[in-house]
């Protein structure tokens, strides 16, 4: 049955949990959250109901992560795995079976996009990609078999917003479930339960964990037959976080809402600057008041707009390849939300798996680069993009002054 009794968390909430992430109450309580590395429990009888058994099923460290991740989205204990990508896939086994339909937005991540066309289609559960920035789009692809809507909001790379009260509405009309990556912006700046959402996924390999040491992933819902579902999935398949990860992933939290703010008005700072560069042809962060859905960002999220961008080079590939290459201080890697500065080409890299045309569906060119922006000064990662964009230029035959003109010989 469905949970409705959670009082929505104030800012000042977000705060004091993450601060106090897996801390104990009490004399004598450490004030680290014990790593506990056991696989197994004794117990006092055949008839223990001692609360974890097999660290396959439960595991005090990992409980103490869930029961936190729950709390910042005024929720039961989530469910964690081992990574993002294994909570989603334990999300869909949970609820789909032979003969459903799930919609799901066309700009998510390409692992996912993955997942339904290469693992579930040929189980029998089809999807439909659409726009999911078009409500009325949405609501054209629910079939009666419809189970699931599954967006990303905002989506990798492109950073577009889906509407997800308007999204909400249309799942509940057909009786079917919403379920939203909040990988990028956390429940720190945007709170999809609230919103009307039935589950949020997120990496907390990403921004939650935030330091790029330890894997893993959570569902997050009010519904505990959903929770139940999820946990023996998990249980069956042996999805589970590991205890050192989980610990780990403690420690990060405990500075996330700290790190989100200081690295989101980099990013404004950033995103502001690439803005005015002749290089560049469009800059995507909803942070921008030229950002087409700049209102529904302000409407959606808690103050700030996250800490990735995209921006496009219209000389394409050979400028892009040579623009990721020549930087210093960010960090050429396929991976977001860590306190350094981290840039990615889609096309060669996250999203390679997809076909030309499935990236030029989703806003994705071949001159597409995605930046997450860490904790450095602003200004030393604008200084470092300025000599790149000079010596992608020399790559280009232009000279170091005619990094604008490059785009005339794409």
């Amino acid at each position: 049955m469905a949970r409705t009794d959670f009082t929505p968390n104030r800012f000042s909430d977000l705060d004091l949990i993450c601060a106090h992430a897996g801390q104990g109450s009490g004399d004598g309580s450490p004030l680290v959250t014990p790593l506990v590395q056991s696989t197994t429990y004794c117990r006092d009888g055949i008839e223990s109901t001692a609360p974890h058994a097999y660290s396959r099923v439960s595991n005090p460290t990992v409980a103490a992560l869930e029961a936190t991740l729950g709390r910042l989205e005024s929720a039961p204990p989530g469910v964690c795995f081992g990574t993002g990508l294994g909570a989603e896939t334990a999300l869909f086994l949970a609820l789909l079976r032979a003969g459903d339909h799930a919609v799901c937005g066309r700009a998510v991540y390409g692992g996912t996009t993955r997942l339904f066309e290469k693992i579930l289609e040929p189980l029998g559960v089809s999807c439909t990609f659409v726009d999911a920035t078009n409500p009325a789009v949405v609501a054209a692809a629910v079939r009666p078999n419809t189970r699931l809507i599954f967006i990303e909001t905002p989506a990798n790379p492109t950073l577009e917003l889906t509407d997800i009260r308007a999204i909400a509405r249309i799942a509940k009309t057909a009786g079917a479930l919403l379920a939203v990556d909040n990988t990028f912006l956390t429940p720190v700046l945007q709170q999809p339960l609230e919103l009307g959402a039935d589950i949020t996924v997120s990496s907390t390999t990403k921004f939650i964990e935030g330091h790029s040491a330890a894997l893993g992933g959570v569902i997050v819902s009010r519904n505990e037959t959903v929770l139940e579902r999820v946990r023996f999935i998990r249980k069956c398949t042996g999805g589970i976080i590991a205890p050192f990860n989980a610990w780990l992933t403690l420690q990060g939290l405990k500075t996330l809402p700290i790190r989100l703010r200081t690295q989101s008005d980099n990013t404004a700072r950033i995103a502001a600057w690439l803005a005015d560069r002749p290089e560049v042809t469009g800059v995507n962060y909803p942070g921008l008041e030229s950002f087409p859905q700049a209102d529904l960002a302000a409407a959606q999220h808690r103050g700030h707009h996250g800490a990735v961008l995209s921006f496009d080079f219209a000389a394409g590939d050979r400028f892009a390849r040579a623009f990721v290459t020549g930087l210093t201080h960010c960090r050429l890697v396929e991976h977001v939300g860590s306190v350094e500065t981290l840039i990615t080409h889609p096309a060669s890299m996250t999203h390679a798996d997809l076909t030309p045309d499935q990236r030029r569906a989703v806003g994705i060119s071949d001159g597409l680069v995605r930046l997450s922006v860490g904790l450095e000064d602003f200004r030393t990662i604008i200084a470092d993009f300025e000599t790149a964009f000079a010596d992608a230029a020399v790559s280009c035959g232009l000279g170091r002054e005619g990094a604008g003109r490059c785009l005339a010989n794409a």
